[in-house]
């Protein structure tokens, strides 16, 4: 703990003359603000005489808010990519990253009964957010960013802004601190050390300390962010968490419950419902339910969304439980005093909200504030502690339990017969140390944004129970497995086990209101079973690399018919590089040759629908379609191809790079392409666009689609473009088309991809590399990086170590 006294003390005591002086500045409420005729509006003068009797003033954070995205407010962009309007912040200090915050923050104290504003810390060039009041109503917990310094950390300050004290220090973001009843602290942090999975910023989970600071332990391996924790009454945690296995990326950011020493994580609310980011959830004093920021879609910047009431004591999985309060989808960082009696904030400025959605403006900024906007406010008083849950981890483990009571039991298990399940699949959902789009690509086209190390099988019994031991604090999902090792159900969420921590379910996406029925499962014969460990699969690599690994497949069994000469049933299934992918990854998945979840709203797909036993490829591969038949291996190779995600690259470095587009004539499209290829048809969306790539072979630009499918056969071509487009090769516009495919190919020989010698990773990835300490800080310009082994390092490095505190 650092106690700023000296670097401090002279500033708050100018600071506190300072508002004495020039009250009115900051001061605007109903009536005429900071003046002796000042009085509160009707409807705050109602709930001050009633639900709100006994709180007289709030605490609040006046900050410049976030750039786009919900979650970005905090921390940096991978690069600078760009965009004009995103460059209003200005650069991080390593001058090639756009920042995700503004400069301006206060917390500030507002009586609601005088109008009188107390500001308790004022930093022109720093940041503030958070405000929570210790359970004695004496300090406030908040998160803090001093003036010209890039990250926030956990701060405590008095009640009348003395005493301002460092709890939490380091190169990484803590943000959204809130006390727990132990005395410890849980919040959000950058710690973590990855981005989001589909955008350009860094991500924040969850992590508690002790109350001075000391003691950092990591709580949550999401890959994506955990937001806005907050103590339920019973002790729980509740807390905003997004995360897509197998499913869209923005649809899946609901309310979800975990221990304070981070087990029992459960949901609590939405997760099978697709749309509306959860944010911002509260208990309402005195009573059972909660409040929350429903934001539309994909969530707004800062939170903004519907106030809404929600009772989840029916169930996670009712729609009918969400009560919205207000019509406008503007409002953030609600705070429930009552069930009819709300405070929240919007960029006008703070309100009350009745239980009808009536609102009342009760507090604004100045004009000579416009860049700032109002946030966080909440009740300026003590509160009761909430129930106190004992400790469930022991720290000295390395893993932990699951067990599964009855995988026949659950939600879309129709069609599964009794005793058909064999095993489960154990994946890792692996972390992304950098991200430079909104999209996969190249992890792959369509379908998971993530890479998924195999871990290997545990046996599941003929009464569908499994109990076995797991790595702790991992991002686990399984993949449930016939006798012939194919998929039958698949998890498409992940689950996380703390050291030492034994935890369950029922079934397979059972209903999280129903619970073991004992005619079905003995308890305690299940208790005294020793877990099974979970058993490698040999000589297949972690992640799969479908270029390394798959393509070898295809070129022993497949390649003979389906390469650009032959081209068999029109199918090229070669491993020359396209624009993008290789030909071959881009025919299996332009034909629909295996099955994932293809970035749908979908959390819960029937059996067989998804995965191994619903792809028409490994079909293919099982002697009977022209004798085509990979060994035992390969066959295997290509089965957890599939059942890891059917991803393209093996590596993240692949990403921000290896991109080249072949600058195609669009004269000569127009000219002798379009009149049968036509826009209203799809089939040319546009000629500039990725649509035309997928047909320049960038390896050999002779052999490319777009020159061969128009070209005669007598003269060498595939001659598909009904009369011959070009009846040989001397004709100038085929030349024109080769020659922007051969301009491409040039690109990709001096630019290189991740599977080609010589490819180094883009500056970005070094650079993020070298901070988490995985690549030297000196390394080289010409220096070569081996990217797959750099990956395993900095994934290795979240391996729970007893006596350490994660990933920190």
């Amino acid at each position: 703990m650092q106690t700023l006294k000296h670097r401090y003390c002279f500033f708050v005591v100018c600071l506190i003359v300072l508002v004495g002086l020039f009250i009115s500045p900051y001061a605007a409420v109903a009536g005429t603000p900071g003046a002796a005729s000042y009085k509160p509006g009707p409807l705050l003068g109602a709930m001050l005489d009633s639900e709100m009797s006994g709180v007289d003033e709030i605490v609040f954070a006046a900050r410049v808010s976030g750039r786009d995205h919900w979650y970005v407010n905090f921390g940096y962009y991978s690069c600078d990519y760009g965009d004009p309007a995103k460059r209003a912040f200005g650069l991080y200090p390593d001058g090639e990253s756009l920042r995700g915050y503004g400069d301006g923050g206060r917390l500030c104290r507002l009586n609601l009964r005088t109008g009188k504003l107390t500001v308790l810390l004022d930093d022109p060039k720093g940041g503030v957010r958070d405000p929570q009041m210790h359970y004695d109503g004496q300090k406030i917990l908040f998160s803090y960013r001093p003036g010209d310094t890039a990250t926030y950390h956990l701060y405590e300050i008095n009640i009348d802004g003395t005493e301002l004290t460092q709890l939490t220090d380091g190169p990484d973001d803590d943000i959204e601190p809130a006390y727990l009843p132990d005395g410890s602290i849980i919040f959000g942090s950058s710690r973590c050390r990855r981005f989001v999975n589909c955008w350009f910023s860094r991500v924040a989970t969850l992590y508690r300390c002790d109350a001075d600071g000391s003691n950092i332990r990591l709580v949550s391996s999401n890959n994506d962010h955990d937001n806005t924790p907050w103590v339920l009454p019973d002790g729980r945690v509740l807390y905003m968490r997004w995360e897509y296995v197998d499913r869209s990326q923005v649809h899946f950011h609901h309310l979800w419950t975990v221990n304070p020493d981070g087990t029992g994580q459960m949901t609590f609310y939405g997760n099978m419902f697709s749309g509306t980011a959860m944010l911002d959830a509260k208990p309402i004093d005195g009573s059972d339910k909660i409040v929350a920021s429903f934001s539309p879609g994909h969530g707004r910047t800062e939170h903004m969304g519907h106030v809404t009431i929600v009772d989840a004591t029916t169930g996670p999985d009712d729609p009918n439980a969400a009560r919205r309060i207000t019509k406008s989808a503007n409002f953030r960082d609600p705070y429930g005093l009552s069930e009819t009696c709300f405070l929240a904030a919007d960029k006008r400025g703070i309100h009350v909200i009745d239980g009808q959605g009536n609102t009342e403006l009760v507090y604004h900024l100045p004009t000579s504030d416009a860049h700032m906007e109002c946030h966080e406010p909440r009740p300026f008083r003590g509160r009761p502690r909430e129930r106190i849950i004992a400790p469930r981890v022991d720290l000295a483990e390395k893993t932990g339990r699951l067990f599964l009571a009855n995988i026949y039991h659950g939600r879309n298990v129709e069609g599964i017969k009794q005793g058909e399940i064999k095993k489960l699949l154990v994946l890792e959902q692996l972390p992304m140390p950098v991200h430079f789009s909104g999209g996969m690509e190249s992890i792959s086209m369509g379908g998971t944004f993530t890479l998924a190390r195999i871990l290997g099988t545990v046996p599941v019994e003929e009464d569908g129970s499994a109990l076995f031991e797991v790595p702790a604090l991992r991002s686990l999902f399984f993949v449930a497995l016939d006798e012939n090792d194919l998929s039958v159900k698949r998890m498409q969420s992940f689950v996380t086990v703390q050291p030492g921590e034994t935890s369950g379910c029922v079934g397979c996406h059972e209903q999280r209101t129903q619970t073991v029925k004992p005619s079905t499962f003995d308890l305690m014969a299940y208790q005294h079973r020793r877990p099974n460990r979970i058993e490698p699969i040999a000589d297949v690599p972690a992640p799969i690399d479908f270029p390394r690994d798959v393509q070898p497949v295809l070129d022993n069994h497949c390649v003979e018919c389906h390469n650009p000469d032959r081209y068999d049933g029109r199918v090229d299934l070669t491993g020359d590089h396209l624009s993008q992918f290789s030909v071959s990854y881009y025919t299996i998945r332009r034909l629909n040759l295996v099955a994932d979840g293809r970035n749908e709203p979908f959390g819960n797909r029937d059996a067989r629908t998804i995965g191994s036993s619903a792809s028409r490829l490994l079909k293919l591969m099982d002697g009977s379609h022209y004798e085509a038949k990979p060994t035992d291996h390969e066959r295997k190779v290509v089965r957890l191809w599939i059942d890891g995600s059917a991803n393209y690259a093996g590596t993240y470095a692949c990403l921000g790079c290896g991109v080249y587009h072949a600058p195609l004539p669009v004269s000569v499209l127009t000219n002798r392409c379009a009149s049968c290829h036509r826009a209203d048809k799809g089939h040319i969306r546009n000629f500039r666009g990725q649509s035309l790539q997928s047909v320049c072979n960038l390896d050999r630009p002779e052999k490319s689609l777009v020159v061969r499918a128009p070209l005669s056969k007598d003269a060498g071509g595939l001659g598909i473009c009904g009369p011959d487009v070009f009846k040989n090769t001397d004709d100038p516009d085929y030349q024109r088309l080769l020659a922007g495919v051969r301009a491409g190919a040039k690109q990709l020989a001096e630019g290189k991809r991740f599977d080609m010698a010589g490819f180094r990773p883009n500056r970005f990835y070094i650079r993020e590399m070298k901070r988490f300490g995985f690549l030297p800080k000196n390394l080289q310009p010409d220096e070569p990086v081996d990217c797959y082994a750099t990956d395993q390092a900095y994934w290795n490095s979240f391996w729970w170590l007893p006596g350490t505190g994660g990933a920190d």
